[in-house]
């Protein structure tokens, strides 16, 4: 069972409103939803605060934090978009009756539930401001620890602002384009690891800086996707290049297009092998020897070799890992 809560507050009662966090929680919820299969993954419960009648207290974030977290399940996720405040004792999610950051329900008590959670892994993905505060060993030395399964996303660091832009967070636009499939290995998954690389590389220098924190044995994956090419064909590389080392000889019998060269008889064995090779080749796992591009490489007969990403796909198809 995969268990997620998605709040988004733009509401608030005495300080200034927000415009994209409840966009935020809603595009969250959307593609945790389903997998790019449309197969179930996560069952969301979605919290939102738009306007006075839907203000949301800290009494409720609490208590909806606290349910998430106190059920057995593969994966507990918790995302935030909204307020986020600090103060010396620590940093706090602003619900919508706050009136000083220390009101808000603090980072530390968040960290509780999930150090207390029965799920197997616990996912705290925060687009606030100061958020990257959550698991500071100073200010919350009783918590500070992360706890088996645990992992900290966060849009900021902890002295940093959240910025919107477009009607959404920046932080929680790369995060949902990342689970989208910006992020994903060639199987289609999309893990935490991966969702910190893809928004990192996003964002520059002098934007807001995400943090990541973990405590884990293994990455899981959040969503999956349609992989860029199928189980199948990736299996083949093993039996393509025996060794990691091996390069594959051409000739222009693999090449359907040979227009540069005077060979009439087709090999359809060859040219359905080239094909998975070319597939390689865009996924950066082969490289042509010596030409520019695979098509070359055939009709000059040539070689390719396997790249140090295919190389790592060669040992885990090796493993009989994927």
């Amino acid at each position: 069972m995969r268990k997620a809560l998605c709040v988004g507050i733009d509401s608030y009662k005495n300080i200034k409103g927000l415009h994209g966090c409840v966009n935020d929680a809603k595009a969250v919820k959307e593609v945790l939803e389903r997998n790019g299969d449309d197969t179930l993954n996560f069952n969301v419960k979605l919290m939102c605060s738009i306007s006075e009648e839907s203000y949301i207290s800290k009494t409720e974030l609490k208590d909806a934090i606290e349910e998430l977290f106190k059920s057995e399940s593969e994966i507990a996720l918790f995302y935030y978009s909204g307020h986020g405040s600090i103060d010396p004792t620590g940093g706090y999610l602003c619900t919508s009756e706050v009136k000083r950051a220390d009101e808000g329900l603090s980072l530390n008590d968040i960290m509780l539930f999930a150090s207390q959670s029965k799920a197997q892994n616990k996912i705290i993905i925060l687009d606030s401001c100061f958020c990257g505060n959550m698991g500071n060993k100073i200010e919350m030395s009783n918590y500070s620890l992360l706890h088996d399964g645990t992992t900290i996303l966060a849009a900021c660091e902890k002295d940093q602002y959240a910025t919107e832009k477009d009607g959404h967070g920046v932080y929680t636009s790369l995060l949902v384009e990342a689970l989208y499939g910006g992020a994903m290995n060639l199987l289609g998954e999309v893990s935490p690891g991966s969702i910190y690389a893809y928004i990192d590389k996003s964002l520059g220098a002098w934007e807001q800086r995400p943090v990541f924190k973990a405590n884990v044995n293994s990455f899981i994956s959040l969503r999956k996707n349609t992989p860029p090419i199928s189980i199948t064909d990736l299996r083949k590389i093993i039996v393509f290049f025996p060794t990691p080392q091996d390069e594959y000889k051409l000739d222009p019998s693999y090449e359907p297009d040979k227009h540069e060269v005077k060979i009439k008889d087709k090999n359809e064995e060859h040219e359905a092998i080239f094909a998975i090779l070319q597939k390689y080749a865009r996924l950066n796992l082969v490289i042509p020897i010596g030409e520019e591009h695979m098509y070359y490489a055939a009709i000059r007969s040539k070689t390719c070799k396997l790249t140090a990403c295919g190389q790592h796909y060669w040992n885990l198809v090796k493993k009989n890992t994927i």
